[in-house]
């Protein structure tokens, strides 16, 4: 399961979403069925996560987390000019790395 969050920051959302931001990496990670996250920054300011789990329930899991839920509301009310999320499951996976 692939989760796409992105999002816009308000001007005065730093430096509090920052250690938000982290303690939320943190924990998704320590999920079970936790695969990967990746977050990133575009130059016009928009931030995207990818958070990946191994099935729907673990999915959920991190979704319905009390922490997280918290964190969520904090977003909405602290931290975004807006935001968006898909979640899909992953029907093909190749990796290729140069040796």
């Amino acid at each position: 399961m692939v989760t796409v969050f992105r999002s816009r920051l308000r001007s005065d959302a730093q430096p509090s979403y920052g250690a938000v931001a982290d303690e939320m990496e943190s924990a998704a990670r320590a999920m079970p069925g936790f695969i990967d996250f990746t977050r990133s920054t575009t130059d016009d300011g928009e931030r995207v996560s990818i958070v990946t789990f191994d099935s729907w329930a673990s999915h959920r899991a991190w979704r319905d987390d009390p922490r997280h839920r918290v964190a969520q509301q904090r977003g909405r009310d602290e931290f975004y000019t807006e935001y968006s999320i898909q979640v899909g499951e992953v029907s093909h996976r190749r990796r290729w790395a140069a040796s």
